[in-house]
């Protein structure tokens, strides 16, 4: 599927002589694997795949959490790419023993264009297995799961040639889609932060030099700037969360019927609030068996409520991961936003006061992570000298949403019931809203009001 879209897109390029340089950009963390003949050995596993619990205890286990933290910047994570292949070695042997190459995602289309085994810094950082602070494979990580160096490509610099195409396109090495999502929306030094409201939810600082939270709290990952990285928190339903009510509650509605029905309840969702974790969390919990809930439903409330307290629960889970990230001194007055929910003026302006940052929308708008790879192929081509450069000649901000001074103060006390909820459930049902539903007026995905 990922091969025939990339044909479709290219097709519609026209010629290739008019092409300079192709860059590619994609869903981090996946696992696709390969055999000695470049053959794919199973569908691959995607980053939100929760799977692998027993597999990211056992990685703790045998490198020590600190240990871990230290050669990767981050901690075991059930979406990461090394607890999917411990899974598959435990659960698929007959497959485990064919494997020869492990691919992320975009660089599966890489081989399709170019021939070319490869993979870039900033995607290779979410693997687990990768030595963040010296952006290279780490040797330690490797050899503690028992996995081969030699299954894994070299992984180059984002700006950098990979490979051509037969038609001796270059083409760039590329970077996970957060990475082409903040150098898109011109993130290439500290500054603005990237702010995505897609399928997930992040929040993204750039930093000058390699500095990993001792708790890993959020994750460190090379960045697609050469001698940069990034921090970022990630929630891993932010936009999903609306299409999910979407789903259950309107199906087939046009995203802005929800929205308007959302812009004429007040601030604060008649005092519904929503808990997104409909996925389980990784910023700031860790947890992939926490869950989702509604909390404070009455009979008086509707889909409009429903709907803001969603718009709502998703700019509170962004600031559970703003507020780690100044914890480990990240500065920062605006932010960049890109993702579907770019699109919703609504939305944006409830996380600017969720916030309490101003967002700008650039030009690339909810294509943040495309444009991002658009700029890399064309340092990859030779257009531009470099990042900054493409950057400064591309990247033009076009909206600037305000925190609404009356919301303010009402997201600040909404933002503590939120916070309060999870540990709330957490004592009370190990994670699972289904202990509270009979007191507290909790609608749960999985059950029933």
């Amino acid at each position: 599927d990922w091969w025939r879209a990339a044909e479709r897109a290219l097709a519609r390029l026209g010629r290739q002589e008019q092409q300079l340089g192709l860059g590619l950009s994609g869903q981090m963390h996946g696992l696709v694997l390969l055999d000695e003949r470049l053959r794919v050995l199973r569908p691959a596993i995607l980053w939100n795949d929760q799977r692998t619990a027993v597999e990211c205890a056992e990685i703790e286990a045998r490198l020590g959490l600190d240990r871990l933290i230290a050669l990767t910047g981050n901690r075991a994570l059930t979406g990461f790419t090394a607890p999917k292949l411990l899974w598959v070695r435990r659960h698929e042997p007959d497959v485990y023993a064919r494997i020869r190459h492990v691919l992320l995602p975009k660089d599966y289309v890489r081989l399709r264009l170019t021939g070319e085994l490869a993979t870039d810094v900033g995607d290779a950082s979410g693997t687990l297995l990768f030595d963040v602070s010296r952006r290279r494979w780490s040797d330690g990580v490797l050899d503690a799961l028992e996995l081969p160096r030699a299954w894994f490509p070299d992984a180059l610099e984002s700006p950098e040639v990979s490979g051509r195409t037969a038609a001796g396109v270059a083409v760039a090495a590329g970077g996970g889609d957060q990475q082409a999502a903040a150098l898109g929306v011109g993130i290439v030094r500290p500054g603005p932060l990237s702010v995505v409201l897609g399928t997930s939810g992040v929040v993204l600082a750039a930093l000058p030099g390699y500095a990993a939270d001792p708790r890993a709290r959020v994750h460190v990952f090379c960045h697609a700037v050469p001698g940069t990285w990034e921090a970022m928190g990630v929630m891993l339903s932010a936009a999903g969360s609306l299409r999910w009510l979407r789903d259950v509650v309107s199906p087939g509605a046009p995203y802005g019927e929800l929205t308007a029905a959302a812009e004429t309840v007040p601030a604060g969702a008649g005092g519904v609030v929503f808990l997104p974790y409909l996925s389980g969390e990784r910023t700031p919990h860790a947890d992939p068996d926490a869950r989702a809930m509604f909390e404070g439903l009455s009979l008086g409330h509707g889909r409009g409520e429903l709907v803001r307290a969603v718009l709502e629960g998703v700019a509170y889970g962004l600031r559970d991961s703003l507020d780690l990230l100044r914890a480990l001194g990240v500065r920062a007055d605006s932010g960049r936003a890109s993702g579907g929910g770019a699109r919703s003026r609504l939305w944006l302006s409830i996380v600017a006061s969720v916030l309490g940052l101003p967002l700008e929308v650039t030009a690339a708008g909810e294509e943040g992570s495309a444009f991002g790879a658009a700029l890399l192929g064309g340092v990859a081509g030779g257009v531009f000298a470099d990042a900054g450069e493409a950057v400064a000649a591309c990247v033009r901000v076009s909206e600037r949403v305000e925190p609404e001074p009356a919301w303010v103060d009402v997201y600040a006390a909404g933002h503590e019931r939120y916070r309060a909820l999870y540990p709330a459930l957490k004592s009370a049902g190990g994670g699972s809203p289904a202990a509270t539903m009979g007191c507290s007026g909790v609608v749960s995905p999985e059950g029933d009001t």
